[in-house]
C-alpha cells in the first residue's frame, strides 16, 4: 500500500520509549533490516499531540537515524515521517493497522506558543 506523508509542523511529539532494535522474529531474536539498504531498524515510542488529540505510536527508524541527546519525556522531531496502512491474517484472524516510519529521530522543541 501507499505511504502517506505525515505533517508534523504543528504537532508536539514526545519520546515515550527509548530506541531499541526492532525484532523481526521473536523466536530467533532476528533483528529487522531495511529491505533496500540492509541497515538494522530501530523502534521508538512517541506520543503525537496535535489539535487537542493525542496518540501513542511506535515509529521505525534506521539505526543511523538515531541521534544522541534523546531523552524520554522530551520533545523530538521525526523528519520524513510516513504512515503506511497494513492488513494481514494471523492465526485465522484478520488484523489491520498503521505502520509509521521516519528517516530519523532527533531532539526537538515544543511548537511556538506551547510550554511543557
Amino acid at each position: 500500500m501507499r505511504a502517506i506523508r505525515v505533517e508534523t509542523s504543528s504537532a508536539t511529539i514526545l519520546l515515550t520509549e527509548a530506541p531499541e532494535p526492532k525484532v523481526k522474529d521473536r523466536q530467533t531474536g532476528e533483528i529487522a533490516k531495511d529491505a533496500v539498504s540492509g541497515e538494522a531498524l530501530m523502534k521508538v515510542g512517541v506520543v503525537y499531540i496535535d489539535e487537542g488529540e493525542s496518540s501513542l505510536i511506535a515509529v521505525t527508524v534506521p539505526e543511523s537515524g538515531i541521534t544522541d541527546g534523546l531523552t524520554v519525556g522530551a520533545p523530538v522531531s521525526l523528519p520524513g515521517l510516513v504512515a503506511r496502512p497494513w492488513e494481514s491474517v494471523f492465526s485465522g484472524q484478520a488484523r489491520h493497522g498503521i505502520a509509521y516510519r521516519a528517516a530519523a529521530v532527533v531532539p526537538g522543541a515544543f511548537p511556538v506558543g506551547q510550554e511543557n
